[in-house]
């Protein structure tokens, strides 16, 4: 908002001095650091060549221009080694707070008529959503409601991969070792008893490979052999043939999974509006590779599989077809692709998807090149890194994945420690300490999981993500319900007056919840909701250091109590639209 009008202001003052000279020239907007005077600085020194002035003399030019000519909107102004530092006056940022502090849809940005698919989730019907699943469905969750703030239309969507080999290895192992056992008939939820079976196959498949090898077979081969790989093998030809057995099993031990992740979801808060199924996409990639194949596009090796050689293009030679005529991973998501575009006809699809799968995308961007598809331009990988625990990496075949549903009852038992260790939640009913545990405890887990850069590897430690005091959740969260504590006890009242003059705290407060739509529009731009969670922290330890300076409701004057009563509700909203965008709830009182 505020660096748009400096910039309209600059530009019209530097037109004024340098009309002739300004041809292709740009610079940069900040907020002025802390250390120095000002509340926002013009970095000089792209301009200080084409307009052959040194960069401290044309900030005295520009400077004393612009707080002659916009007398209500600068005050003053410094130049420190080609900086401009720009101060702003108190009636600007009283005229923002008047205007904006009832305003729940601060900082959002218009209806820009861009539609963006985002593409999270992703789980596999032959296990539990685990550790790593929650920071892809918090990421994937959050990116689209910051996209929406942005002013885009957006639709979330998940694919669930419901076929393929490790489908059928869950599906062989119950054949093998269930005796007909059942969710309902063992009390284990659906996705749970489907996953022990995954788990249950790799160990028959690793003993029977060691009895192999123990036989004299090499262990490449024994890979190839083992009876439970090659029936599991047979199974997925079984299945795209449309075998009755298999296609009832098949549906039978899925309808069992989406149970599971259904409740699941609704605990996390997670949702879609429309839910891809690979069993259906599959096909339609199968019928592109037939249209490649026609095209040259694709090439039909000797064993009878078909592929496509990237090597031009500093890729690889890429599998789209295996040679038993059954499709691998990416057929389903060139199918995918070009059923996202027909359905939505989005400018983009983002593929919220891990760091592992990045050379996956780029093939698969090509491939869809290649093959003039028009979903091609708008496929983006928001590639993301993968969450480990302070004891290592995570493996499902191993069954040493920290299950999403035993992590969040973890975390709402830790809330529930830490929150009755401070003691303020004597007067809440037990219904209302259930209900905010779980929320203090989600909101911790989603903000450790979003506070860091999207591109970066993380290690999860429960305990420190829900200290009160720390770059934390509950600490945002805490702070909220504080303010929502003092204007439960007075209201501004919208009549009042308020002070024309600002302390500097108050006006730093100010500065700060300002800039609540430049760091949306950053967020957008990175797709990154770790500038949202940063955000809300500074803004929360901002709030907390103005407090302990300054009385709300023993303010020195009316005008200060109303300014204040006023800085309060804005910030209260803020915090909560910010923390929304990270699917956060924050309580009214703890």
């Amino acid at each position: 908002m505020i660096v748009s009008k400096i910039r309209e202001a600059v530009d019209q003052t530097l037109n004024q001095l340098f009309a002739e000279q300004l041809a292709g020239c740009t610079y940069q907007i900040g907020p002025t650091k802390p250390e120095f005077e000002g509340d926002y600085t013009v970095v000089l020194f792209s301009l200080a060549k084409p307009l052959r002035k040194s960069p401290d003399a044309l900030g005295q030019e520009l400077g004393q221009a612009l707080v002659e000519k916009h007398v209500h909107f600068f005050s003053g102004f410094n130049v420190i080694k080609g900086f401009l530092n720009l101060t702003i006056t108190d009636s600007y940022w009283l005229d923002l707070l008047l205007l904006y502090s009832a305003d729940t849809t601060f900082g959002r940005h218009p209806k820009n008529g861009r539609k963006v698919m985002v593409e999270y989730s992703s789980p596999n019907t032959n296990k539990p959503l685990h550790l790593g699943h929650l920071r892809n469905n918090f990421l994937g969750w959050s990116i689209a409601e910051i996209l929406k703030a942005g002013g885009y239309e957006v639709i979330k969507s998940c694919i669930v991969n419901d076929r393929g080999i490790h489908i059928c290895k869950s599906m062989i192992a119950w054949v093998r070792y269930a005796n007909g056992a059942t969710p309902s008939s063992t009390g284990i939820k659906g996705d749970h008893f489907v996953g022990d079976f995954y788990v249950r196959f790799n160990e028959a498949y690793k003993q029977e490979m060691e009895s192999l090898i123990a036989g004299g077979m090499s262990k490449e081969q024994a890979e190839k052999e083992a009876p439970i790989f090659k029936e599991a093998q047979q199974m997925l030809v079984d299945w795209e043939a449309g075998d009755p057995e298999v296609m009832r099993i098949w549906k039978l031990m899925n309808g069992w999974v989406y149970d599971g992740f259904d409740q699941t979801y609704k605990r996390i808060g997670s949702d879609f509006d429309h839910t891809y199924f690979e069993s259906d996409t599959y096909l339609l990639g199968k019928k592109m590779v037939e249209e490649g194949l026609n095209k040259g596009v694709f090439q039909k090796r000797e064993d009878g599989s078909v592929s496509i050689d990237l090597t031009a293009d500093g890729l690889d030679e890429k599998i789209v077809q295996r040679k038993d005529g059954t499709a691998v991973y990416i057929t389903q998501d060139i199918g995918l692709a070009i059923e996202k575009y027909h359905q939505y006809k989005c400018d983009e699809s983002i593929y919220v998807v891990g760091d592992e799968q990045n050379y996956h995308f780029k093939v698969l961007k090509l491939i869809c090149e290649k093959l003039g598809l028009p979903s091609a331009e708008g496929i983006y990988h928001l590639s993301y890194g993968m969450v480990e625990l302070p004891t290592g990496k995570m493996k499902s075949r191993e069954g040493t994945v920290v299950d999403a549903d035993d992590l969040i009852d973890e975390m709402v038992r830790i809330s529930a420690a830490h929150t009755e260790e401070l003691g303020k939640v004597k007067d809440f009913n037990d219904q209302e300490l259930q209900e905010l545990y779980h929320m203090l405890g989600l909101g911790a887990l989603k903000f450790f999981l979003l506070r860091v850069d999207p591109k970066k590897k993380m290690i999860f430690n429960p305990e420190e993500s829900i200290d009160f005091h720390g770059f934390t959740g509950p600490f945002v969260q805490y702070t909220h319900a504080r303010i929502r504590s003092i204007l439960r006890k007075e209201k501004p009242d919208e009549s009042a007056s308020v002070s024309m003059s600002l302390l500097p705290l108050e006006k730093s407060l100010l500065l700060l919840l300002e800039r609540f739509s430049t760091v949306i529009e950053q967020s957008v731009a990175e797709h990154n909701p770790s500038l949202i969670a940063i955000y809300v922290f500074e803004l929360a330890k901002m709030f907390n250091s103005f407090y302990t300076e300054h009385s709300v409701t023993n303010a020195e004057s009316m005008d200060k109590k109303q300014l204040r009563l006023r800085l309060c509700r804005m910030t209260a909203n803020v915090i909560l639209s910010g923390m929304a965008l990270l699917g956060i709830s924050v309580p009214e009182r703890m």
